[in-house]
Formats: C-alpha cells, structure tokens, sequence
C-alpha cells in the first residue's frame, strides 16, 4: 500500500493555491480552511521522511504538526501549492535532523557505518548518518543551492520530477541532470566524510 495520498485534482489543486494567496495577503483564517485540504498529503511526506529516518520518537502526526506550528509563525510569499510542500518538506527534514542531532549527541561515538545515498532511499540510518547526509547537502548547497534543493524536494519532500522542475522554475531534464550530478557528489562526500566498518 502506497504512503502517498490521492492526487489532488485541479480544482483542489487551485483552492489550495487560493487558500495560499489568501493567507499570504494576511487572512489567517484561510490557514484554517487549508490544513484539512493539505493535511494528508503533509502526513505522506511525513512518513516518507520518517521511513528514511528509521526509528525515531517522533510520529508523522507529531511532526506534521510541528511543522504546521511552524509554517504558520513564517513570513513567505507562497506562490502556488508545490511552493508550500517543497517549504514543508524542508522544515520536516530539518525538524528531524535536529532530533537526530539531539539523539546523536546522547550517543558518544555513534554512526561508525558509512552512508550512501542509495542507503538513504529507505534503509535505518543511525542519528550520525543523517547528520553526515545533512553536512553533505549544506557543502552541496554552498557549490550549488539548485541542486542540493533538487535532492531535498526529491528525496525528502518526495515531489515528483515535474513538481521539483515547478518548485525550481527549471525544465525536467534539468532536475533529472541536477538529481544525477547531485547523487555523484554526496556519494564522494560520504565516501570522504565518515569513517568505514
């Protein structure tokens, strides 16, 4: 069974755009109206990000809405719905590398194992791995922000190729290319940055 939600239609698709541009103009009330349309798709990156994560304390619905409370405190100019899921899947991400962090510093000396990024695509990693992955995409980002941003809404945010080219303002090909580029090097950065058996 897939974790992923139905595909909303397009009339879904458009209220949740309007529902966007509504808060964004300062209607805290379309907030309210917007959660109930996105929630289930929010809970579906949820999972696929906590998949990645292996087991953590945290559940999908405890961090769909930690990450709820912190979209609502953010000043952002939405644009459209893929714009507010490529956002939501970055705070989830970084709402659980910080609880990675937080175990890893309970834990002297973990995360001995070396991590790919092919391991990633739903293995356990240890807290240390995560974090390891997490640095790779900060070096990647300061060579290339579009590409690490490409991995993110891939792999984290679990956006198709199409919603990841929309979310970037790039064509198709350009996200597979950036994708593939991308792969290669966090390969070598982990090859590099943490220790072997």
């Amino acid at each position: 069974m897939s974790d992923s939600p139905p595909a909303p239609d397009g009339s879904t698709r458009r209220d949740v755009t309007r529902l966007l541009l509504d808060w964004r103009s300062g209607d805290r009330d379309a907030l309210d109206q917007l959660m109930p349309l996105v929630y289930d798709e929010l809970r579906g990156v949820a999972r696929r990000q906590m998949r990645a994560e292996g087991p953590i304390t945290l559940q999908p619905t405890a961090l769909v809405n930690e990450a709820y409370l912190r979209l609502v405190d953010l000043d952002v100019h939405w644009q459209d719905r893929v714009h507010f899921f490529a956002l939501a899947a970055s705070l989830m991400r970084r709402i659980l590398i910080d609880e990675a962090r937080r175990r890893n510093s309970k834990k002297r000396g973990a995360g001995d194992a070396r991590l790919t990024l092919e391991d990633f695509d739903g293995a356990d990693e240890t807290p240390a791995e995560l974090i390891a992955l997490d640095d790779g995409l900060a070096d990647l980002a300061r060579y290339d922000e579009r590409k690490a941003k490409a991995i993110e809404l891939r792999f984290f945010g679990g956006l198709t190729i199409d919603e990841t080219a929309e979310a970037l303002g790039v064509g198709h090909a350009t996200v597979e290319r950036d994708v593939k580029l991308a792969r290669a090097w966090l390969a070598r950065h982990l090859s590099h940055s943490t220790p072997g058996p």
